[in-house]
């Protein structure tokens, strides 16, 4: 059990950190695929920008917005981790993924904030070269929580 706290101060910590010192911040300029979101229920918002190479494979990220900490560390942690990955990946990347990142359990509220992101950047993939769309995003070029 302590080793589980230990593990979760660790993360809380890692959160804390991209959410006072976020990567990726910013607007990215040229960029090919652009998308908006929001959570009306806590106020999160998140632009993100993405440039991609000839074979489909995120080059660069930066994203804009403000919010919770869990959805501004989320954002920040996500756009690491999907830097110069293929589109195809990045779009097939789920919930689980997005937990994984942050290392602490969630409730449905948070994991919303969590997950807003994630949202944004599928949703600028799917208008700029195709991916698929989670269930429910059929058609949208923004994602807003309910």
């Amino acid at each position: 059990r302590a080793v589980r706290m230990m593990d979760e101060n660790f993360y809380r910590e890692q959160i804390l950190d991209h959410y006072k010192s976020p990567r990726n911040r910013g607007e990215l300029d040229p960029h090919d695929a652009t998308a908006e979101g929001q959570n009306p229920l806590c106020g999160d918002e998140i632009t993100v920008d993405l440039r991609l190479t000839d074979d489909e494979r995120i080059e660069a990220i930066r994203f804009r917005g403000q919010g919770c900490a869990i959805s501004q560390a989320a954002m920040s942690m996500l756009s690491e981790e999907i830097e110069g990955k293929p589109a195809v990946e990045v779009a097939e990347l789920g919930r689980e993924d997005v937990v994984e990142l942050l290392g602490i359990q969630l409730s449905p509220v948070r994991l919303k904030c969590a997950l807003l992101g994630l949202g944004v950047v599928k949703v600028a993939l799917n208008s700029s070269v195709g991916t698929p769309l989670p269930e429910g995003f059929e058609g949208l070029d923004e994602v807003t929580w309910t």
